[in-house]
């Protein structure tokens, strides 16, 4: 079979294409023919060496594909049947802990930039009912880390204030669901262009951040005064201020990212003060996937998928992915 994997010490130039002996699935697991996987920032930090890893490594965390062979004493799943993988395989249900955290595709374990996987078939959920291949790749990182951050953690309710920053997956996905929800969306960016086609995603309200650099009182303005219920926050220490000013008394902040920053300074007294909940969010479980999945197709939503590359042009999806020119995701067909 063919794979892409990445020599050490890593970087996007150690991205090779080679072939391998094809996998079998042993007892408790399913071989998968993968059709699509699609890039996270955590899969371009694997790739450009920022996390370091074993030489040979196939990245890749996000698979979708068809099951091709089922190994001794799989029941849930049969031939033929289209699957989705899960960042943490071993994360059930429940909330986080460090044995649920392992096993991440394409670090822990070698991934899914490779045309055959043959993994536990716990390891996977169902795909969406309607969804190509490409679609549902995009979903495992990205749309879960949405799903938990809204549903799960900030527990949204119809009429709610949200935040969303940029255009990234996990952005649009918190879009996409705090409008299904019922809640109204003030978005940002430092794009007029991409805040256009916010727009048409359903946000209710735009903020260009570099024409106005104290976006949070914007927000708080938009509001009423009182401010948002929930920011997806994937800045980090370089926005977190901002988002703070934005949120209402005993709002909620979802840190998803540290795209501005891994430290900074932080107001901490205004976070208290204002009895703001700031939560940590690292994807989600095999439950809020098959959730989330459930709310995909009874409500219609369709991932925005930005461009697509072959397996080949790994190393050129991400030097695409890393010039920031994407509106949605990125996705790799195999």
């Amino acid at each position: 079979m063919k794979v892409a994997a990445i020599q050490q010490p890593g970087g996007l130039d150690k991205i090779v294409i080679e072939e391998r002996t094809d996998p079998v699935a042993g007892s408790g697991q399913i071989l998968v023919k993968v059709k699509a996987s699609s890039l996270n920032f955590h899969d371009f930090a694997v790739a450009a060496g920022m996390i370091p890893n074993q030489d040979g490594r196939i990245p890749m965390s996000d698979g979708a594909g068809e099951v091709v062979a089922l190994g001794e004493g799989v029941t849930e799943f049969a031939v033929g049947d289209s699957v989705l993988s899960l960042f943490f395989p071993t994360w059930e249900s429940g909330g986080p802990e460090l044995s649920k955290l392992i096993g991440v595709p394409g670090d822990h374990v070698d991934g899914f930039a490779a045309e055959l996987v043959a993994m536990p078939a716990s390891a996977f959920t169902r795909a969406p009912k309607g969804y190509s291949m490409e679609e549902a790749a995009t979903l495992p990182c990205a749309a879960l880390t949405a799903w938990r951050a809204l549903m799960t953690e900030a527990q949204i309710k119809p009429g709610d204030w949200v935040l969303t920053q940029g255009t990234g997956g996990v952005s649009i996905f918190a879009l996409q669901f705090a409008k299904a929800a019922g809640c109204r969306v003030i978005a940002t960016s430092s794009s007029n262009e991409k805040l256009g086609k916010l727009k048409a995603l359903g946000a209710d309200h735009l903020i260009n951040y570099k024409e106005t650099p104290d976006w949070g009182v914007k927000a708080k303005e938009l509001t009423g005064g009182v401010g948002v219920d929930e920011v997806v926050e994937i800045g980090g220490a370089g926005t977190l201020g901002q988002s703070i000013t934005a949120c209402r008394i005993g709002g909620h902040i979802s840190l998803i990212g540290v795209l501005a920053g891994f430290a900074g300074e932080v107001p901490t007294a205004q976070l208290f003060s204002q009895n703001i909940t700031l939560k940590g969010i690292t994807v989600g479980s095999k439950r809020e996937q098959e959730d989330m999945i459930r709310g995909i197709e009874v409500n219609g939503i369709k991932p925005m998928i930005s461009d697509s590359f072959p397996l080949d042009q790994l190393k050129d999806a991400f030097q695409h992915q890393a010039a920031q020119k994407h509106f949605g995701k990125i996705v790799i067909t195999i």
